[in-house]
């Protein structure tokens, strides 16, 4: 634990819709669980089977480095980076107490330039 800030997402509609639609096919599979996701046995998926998943698809994408889910956090630090989001917003978005974690996401666009031509 790095000691974050604990931050709160809120989901946006395709985001809602999606899960929707997700529950309902879960509750068929098994009515009786409250995880979000479940395995092909229909019980609830373990962190250690996400883990091997995430690492298996990685490697069948044949990627040059080794795939782990704190990279979907990554992923989601550029994302915001590439959407425009400045590194303040990052930071919080996050939890980032020291900017230092967060500036690795901008540095890497150059379109945060462009707005200093406009």
């Amino acid at each position: 634990m790095k000691c974050g800030l604990s931050t709160t997402h809120p989901l946006r509609n395709d985001e809602l819709r999606a899960l929707r639609v997700w529950f309902t096919q879960r509750a068929r599979m098994n009515p009786n669980t409250k995880a979000l996701f479940v395995s092909e046995r229909r019980q609830p998926l373990s962190r250690k089977t996400a883990w091997v998943l995430i690492r298996d698809y990685g490697r069948a994408a044949d990627l040059a480095i080794a795939s782990h889910p704190h990279m979907l956090r990554h992923a989601c630090g550029y994302a915001l980076a590439d959407q425009g989001a400045d590194t303040r917003l990052i930071q919080d978005y996050l939890g980032h107490r020291n900017i230092q974690h967060t500036v690795q996401y901008t540095a890497t666009n150059p379109a945060r330039f462009e707005r200093l031509w406009r």
